[in-house]
């Protein structure tokens, strides 16, 4: 029997029903490590009783995203397919990605197709990545922005660059690590041929507290890697928001408390890699125009 090549990592807080679905729709065809967050709903126990065979590390605090980093240290297998504990692979798609990193030593993530499991869309930046704004490789079309759970890493890579960062914690953090992985010379492609399925329980729109932790990353990815004019910009359109709305007042404040960390951990990218991050960035409205 072919020893396995991808290992699952799920990182979970308080979410023990739906992670439990998660796992079954899994099946038991390749490792899993799920990482704990602090649960208080026992879903720790209940993954050990009713998954004997997936790892499960337990953290004595949340952690946010930096929780899938310490599932990735666990991994014993060359790569990891990152998903959350509302989202799943489709069969088979772990094996084509591992046959796509086999044969493109220079790719440290390959980004499925996403899925909606609700009705079989597919989302936004599925149909984003498609039109390969980003030009094509041999491995596929380049892309440099990336949902988590849709994205199968080259464990060695994601190491090497540190992971996920504690600064940001959770929301937008995949942003950061492409850039990273895109400054140390890394490819990051697209694929059709590998598919993750998302079923969030929630409503399609962010929450505000949501949109005020997505926002206040993205305005800290800004601080810590973009050119300075482009981190004035984006502070300058929150703080005016910040004057009428809530939630971007919330957002303004989380990037002041972290702004000191910000730029003591700031390293601009190549110009090269902010022109394709500035690229990617763009609505897909005007990305098509």
């Amino acid at each position: 029997m072919r020893e396995p090549r991808v290992t699952v990592v799920i990182a979970t807080r308080d979410r023990r029903a739906s992670l439990l679905r998660t796992l079954a729709r899994l099946g038991g065809d390749v490792p899993v490590v799920v990482v704990d967050n602090a649960s208080t709903d026992g879903t720790a126990a209940a993954v050990r009783s009713a998954h004997p065979d997936v790892e499960v590390l337990e953290l004595p605090a949340n952690t946010g995203a930096v929780a899938r980093t310490h599932g990735v240290r666990l991994a014993r297998t060359p790569y990891v397919a990152f998903a959350d504990d509302d989202s799943w692979w489709e069969p088979g798609a772990l094996e084509t990605a591992a046959d796509l990193l086999d044969a493109h030593p220079e790719v440290a993530v390959v980004v499925g197709r996403v899925r909606m499991a609700a009705d079989g869309r597919e989302d936004a930046v599925t149909r984003k990545h498609r039109r390969a704004l980003l030009g094509r490789s041999p491995a596929g079309p380049d892309v440099l922005s990336w949902p988590a759970f849709a994205a199968v890493v080259r464990r060695d890579a994601h190491l090497a660059v540190g992971g996920f960062s504690p600064l940001l914690f959770f929301g937008g953090e995949e942003h950061l690590l492409a850039l990273d992985l895109a400054t140390a010379g890394w490819q990051q492609v697209f694929t059709e041929d590998v598919v993750a399925w998302h079923g969030p329980a929630g409503p399609d729109r962010p929450t505000p507290t949501r949109w005020a932790l997505q926002t206040r990353n993205d305005v800290l990815v800004d601080w810590l890697r973009r050119p300075l004019p482009v981190a004035l910009a984006a502070t300058g359109r929150l703080t005016r928001r910040a004057m009428r709305e809530p939630a971007a007042r919330r957002a303004l404040a989380g990037l002041l408390r972290r702004l000191p960390a910000a730029l003591r951990q700031r390293r601009p990218v190549p110009a090269g890699v902010e022109q394709r991050f500035a690229t990617a960035q763009r609505p897909l409205a005007q990305s098509t125009s």
